[in-house]
């Protein structure tokens, strides 16, 4: 059987006022290319709820999307922190806690890559062009296509997602104005672009627990080394899966 995995969406109130859940389709379509089966988690459940969906997932996919409120990680609001989901902050960070403690596999994409971060106690950059001098760029324009590549990311030598990706270095897509800044601790830095924005961590101490700052399900389609983060994972949730059959049987 196929692992489970759990993918995080957002709270969106859509025409009428009436509220959807949603989510990008590219990340569900790059966990079933890898052998996974998604499925959405949805917001404002109750928490038994939630937890009773969450026992049942053999890994957690947490996307890109909007800004976390930064009162998660004790700053006050920067002006360029605009576009906050509260219901989806509460939701990941609740999750992306139970996950970590019981060594559930964790892939965090972008926003994904800063909940990780914040969930276990690190901070962020709110804006990367008013805070960081760099003349990289990191976000893409809206009639640009979300693959172009943007820069390159340094990945250390003897990380695990260099492992995985097979290199030391990758060009990366980049679409987003906040990064991490502090790093929470149990994870340890795994790539830098060259202006120092933190773009990949991992936890070496967990089964899986890897975030990159860029899009790789953009990517999957023309990359192996994109695809081999989603084998990665998947094949992980599976070993998740198979170890869990095992205690139960």
């Amino acid at each position: 059987m196929r692992p489970l995995i759990g993918i995080t969406s957002s709270d969106w109130i859509g025409e009428r006022g009436k509220p959807y859940h949603r989510g990008y389709a590219a990340n569900a379509y790059a966990i079933a290319d890898a052998g996974g089966l998604p499925v959405y988690i949805p917001t404002n459940l109750p928490e038994a709820l939630l937890r009773d969906l969450y026992e049942r997932l053999d890994g957690l996919l947490l996307p890109g999307g909007p800004d976390v409120d930064p009162a998660y990680y004790g700053a006050d609001r920067h002006a360029k922190t605009i576009e906050i989901d509260l219901p989806r902050d509460e939701l990941e960070l609740t999750i992306t806690r139970w996950a970590y403690a019981d060594d559930l596999p964790i892939f965090g994409i972008c926003r994904g890559h800063q909940v990780l971060n914040v969930a276990l106690g690190g901070t962020l950059i709110q804006d990367i062009p008013s805070e960081v001098q760099t003349l990289l760029p990191h976000e893409t324009l809206p009639e640009e296509p979300r693959e172009i590549i943007k820069h390159d990311v340094t990945l250390e030598a003897d990380s695990r997602i260099a492992a995985i990706m097979g290199r030391t270095s990758v060009g990366v897509n980049s679409l987003h104005h906040q990064a991490s800044e502090r790093i929470a601790p149990g994870l340890v830095i795994a790539g830098i672009s060259p202006d120092g924005i933190i773009e990949a961590a991992e936890a070496p101490d967990k089964r899986f627990v890897l975030s990159v700052q860029w899009h790789p399900e953009d990517l999957f389609e023309q990359s192996d080394a994109m695809r081999r983060l989603f084998a990665a994972f998947v094949a992980e949730a599976q070993a998740y899966a198979e170890a869990r059959t095992q205690t139960i049987a």
